[in-house]
């Protein structure tokens, strides 16, 4: 299922074009330097893959708790239907009950020391905004850390947001270059194809939840995910 967050990486790029393209867009890098402009981007991008990394070791750890539970396959079924869930519930359902709300404060400290960052343009400054931009709210970011907990081991959940977060540097480093491509018109029609993504991802999990013995697709209880014993990492 590893294959699976590099597709939804990939696909939740083209949401990221909306949600975080004017942060790529307003990186302090050196116009007038190719090379080292380069260089900029690559070190924001890796910001980002750190963050996504410690939230895939945590969630990865959460995962492995179930499996070693024995609750992994009865997991996979909950989070495929969560997939599911996320991408079909109209937003404003979920704005009803302001689930962020507990962690307001740290969410607005987090935006405004993001935003200082701006003001230097060193590597340390890339890579911080990177950092915290990986940490910022994220529909698409929760969709993937169902499939990190699902993962069942805290070094596979660490690679599915790996994966994942190397599926949204493409697109979001040709932002950098291409700023046309948060044209409205273009966003709309990519933002239609998101949710049947998600909802096959979704699917997947159910699928291998099941363990209804077929090859890749559903395997059997013995090879769900992670195989071998539950010390394989």
């Amino acid at each position: 299922m590893l294959y699976s967050a590099f597709i939804l990486g990939l696909i939740s790029s083209l949401h990221c074009v909306g949600m975080c393209g004017p942060i790529a867009m307003m990186l302090p890098v050196d116009h007038q330097n190719e090379a080292k402009k380069v260089t900029q981007i690559i070190t924001y991008h890796l910001g980002r893959l750190t963050a996504y990394a410690t939230i895939g070791l945590i969630f990865g750890l959460l995962g492995r708790g179930f499996f070693l539970a024995g609750l992994q396959q009865k997991m996979s079924i909950i989070i495929g239907v969560a997939m599911i869930a996320a991408v079909l519930i109209p937003e404003r359902i979920f704005s009803k009950y302001n689930f962020s709300k507990p962690v307001y404060k740290v969410i607005s400290n987090l935006k405004s020391t993001l935003g200082s960052q701006f003001k230097n343009k060193s590597y340390k400054s890339l890579f911080t905004i990177g950092l915290l931009n990986g940490f910022l709210p994220c529909g698409m970011v929760y969709v993937a850390l169902f499939g990190a907990i699902a993962m069942q081991s805290a070094g596979f959940g660490v690679l599915y947001m790996l994966l994942f977060g190397l599926g949204t540097i493409p697109l979001m480093t040709i932002v950098v270059y291409i700023h046309s491509l948060l044209k409205l018109p273009f966003r709309n029609k990519i933002q239609k194809a998101i949710p049947y993504v998600a909802v096959v991802i979704g699917v997947l999990f159910i699928l291998r939840g099941l363990g209804l013995g077929i090859p890749y697709v559903s395997p059997s209880n013995m090879s769900l995910f992670v195989q071998g014993s539950p010390d394989c990492h």
